[in-house]
């Protein structure tokens, strides 16, 4: 017993002289942005997952938990191959020049977003129309900040939150096949099956009544 403590005191005492080794700090960050990214990505597609199927899906209990897990595997499998690819390459290019220059960041991360989210998926879509809205707001503010575009006298959101939901209500009512499908999911449930009941059961309790579903 003593002397497995010994090879554990030792071995811990062994990795971390290697953790704290400068020469490997590239390739070590690497190794723990793949870390990061999994535990992230399974820390926020699980709950949505799990929300999201049990709201809208059907099938059993089984299959259901199957989707889950589905869902949050690849989540978590692409968020941590693109942020080790994403490292690696950072590393590989500081490395070549010397030190990193801005375009570094944006050519690893374009091939670590072509190789890893470019496939056309339910979760890649999710995630890159996810970042879509954030990059525009980005890229307004930061439009402001050059002085590219005059500093509003007064606060956009309230104009660009009716527009938002002007533009996305049309396109339900009128054009619904172009929106992703869980958002086609959600305003389903929310706007059209908000019109039909046919008793306080499926008005209150319920959304759907048990012949329905």
């Amino acid at each position: 017993m003593e002397g497995a403590r010994a090879l554990l005191r030792t071995l811990l005492y062994t990795v971390n002289s290697l953790l704290q080794r400068r020469r490997y700090h590239a390739a070590l960050a690497a190794l723990k942005g793949f870390r990061n990214g999994a535990v992230y990505g399974a820390k926020i597609r699980a709950p949505h997952a799990l929300v999201m199927t049990f709201l809208f899906k059907s099938g059993s209990l089984r299959e259901k938990l199957k989707t889950i897990a589905q869902a949050t595997y690849t989540h978590s499998r692409n968020l941590a191959y693109f942020v080790f690819t994403y490292k690696g390459l950072m590393a590989l290019q500081s490395r070549l020049q010397g030190k990193n220059f801005q375009f570094h960041s944006f050519l690893a991360a374009c091939i670590g977003g072509w190789l890893v989210f470019g496939e056309n998926n339910a979760i890649n879509s999710q995630i890159i129309m996810y970042l879509l809205s954030r990059t525009l707001f980005a890229f307004s503010r930061l439009a402001v900040e050059k002085g590219y575009i005059p500093e509003p006298k007064r606060d956009p959101f309230p104009l660009t939150a009716a527009l938002i939901w002007g533009t996305i209500l049309w396109l339900f009512e009128y054009h619904r096949h172009t929106l992703q499908p869980s958002l086609q999911s959600s305003m389903t449930y929310l706007y059209d099956d908000s019109n039909v009941w046919h008793d306080i059961s499926d008005f209150l309790i319920y959304n759907k009544s048990s012949t329905e579903k």
